[in-house]
């Protein structure tokens, strides 16, 4: 991994707090979160949910701050089942294109629309965070969601691989925020459409057995 993602990794969720900042002061600026709509989507072609554990800077947020605090408990199932992913994903995208219906031709106010989404939706993380881990949210993200159901239709996928040096000690999955298996993919590809690549079980594997 660069220097530079590496850095961007940790230090990326400066510009969530710079986006809350300018989006006070003028609401037109937080038309850039369309960029974190967009790019989740378009990266996950290529790469799953990549973006999730390396460039998003909420994602960033979760990991370098909100990790410190969090409650490192598991998930429950019902907020990471697609039956719940969907439910969210269809009532986000409906009151998100109901306030940009109605804010049409406002610049301020589709900012307004945007700049609300991203504040709400990273207050609900947080509270999430203290009760079960830092990427709660990212379980049933709408983008997220989107980004890894796309990756469900690759019949190949950028993503990592485990080989046979592995020795099911369970260190990756104890350390992994989504509770995935990597032991159990010993010998091939960690076939997870919500692998979102952190690298956490890469760094924690005694054997050095994932990577890509």
């Amino acid at each position: 991994m660069s220097l530079f993602l590496k850095a961007w990794k940790k230090y990326s969720f400066i510009l969530l707090f710079v986006f809350v900042v300018a989006g006070l002061i003028d609401r037109r600026l937080a038309l850039a979160a369309i960029l974190c709509m967009v790019l989740p989507v378009l990266v996950s072609f290529s790469k799953g949910r990549f973006w999730c554990g390396n460039l998003c800077p909420r994602g960033s947020f979760y990991d370098s701050v909100l990790s410190k605090i969090s409650a490192h408990k598991k998930v429950p199932v019902l907020l990471k089942s697609w039956y719940f992913r969907t439910v969210v994903f269809l009532f986000m995208m409906s009151m998100f294109t109901i306030g940009i219906k109605k804010n049409w031709g406002n610049p301020a106010g589709i900012g307004f629309v945007f700049y609300r989404m991203i504040v709400v939706t990273t207050f609900i993380g947080i509270l999430l965070s203290f009760a079960y881990n830092q990427r709660t949210w990212c379980h049933f993200c709408p983008m997220g969601s989107l980004a890894a159901f796309i990756s469900l239709l690759q019949k190949k996928r950028h993503i990592l691989h485990v080989s046979s040096e592995c020795i099911s000690c369970k260190l990756c999955e104890k350390k992994c925020a989504f509770s995935l298996r990597p032991y159990s993919y010993k010998g091939t590809a960690l076939n997870a459409a919500d692998c979102i690549q952190c690298g956490k079980c890469a760094e924690i594997c005694p054997k050095k057995a994932i990577g890509y």
